[in-house]
């Protein structure tokens, strides 16, 4: 399947774009986030945690490596940036196919460890202010997520 692209031209539509999908997500559901440094991977964060009703302040994990967040589902957000081996056993695959949904910040890190089914974003600058977003679904159900969302 083809990727789905949508170019951001200010935060408040990155924010919009995943408030949306957070809205469609359900238990299990697990998303890559990959893409350029300060492209907007926590700014989408937030949007989905919007989307998923979570009212505490989204923030980067990057020196606690998983954040958990409450609303209508659990939010694992993890950053794995620093993550020292790829084969260490932390836990990933527990949360993966847990009772709320995963986002991993650099998931190239830990690739192996991922479930084959998996929606990946891809957030780089365009220019100063804008973000091209590009979505890779993995499996029917993120298919069908992106093309709710796009079509």
């Amino acid at each position: 399947m083809q990727p789905f692209q949508f170019v951001s031209e200010q935060p408040e539509q990155t924010l919009e774009l995943a408030k949306r999908l957070g809205k469609a997500l359900k238990a299990g559901d697990v998303l890559a986030l990959e893409g350029d440094l300060g492209a907007g991977k926590t700014t989408f964060t937030k949007g989905l945690a919007q989307g998923l009703e979570i009212k505490r302040i989204v923030n980067s994990p990057t020196f606690t490596i998983i954040k958990e967040y409450q609303g209508r589902l659990p939010l694992y957000h993890m950053d794995v940036y620093r993550v020292e081996d790829a084969f260490e056993d932390l836990g990933f695959d527990e949360y993966f196919t847990g009772e709320g949904v995963t986002v991993v910040e650099w998931a190239h890190l830990i690739e192996s460890q991922l479930p084959l089914e998996i929606l990946t974003v891809y957030l780089y600058h365009e220019n100063d202010t804008a973000r091209k977003i590009v979505m890779e679904p993995k499996g029917k159900r993120y298919e069908e997520l992106c093309k709710e969302l796009f079509l």
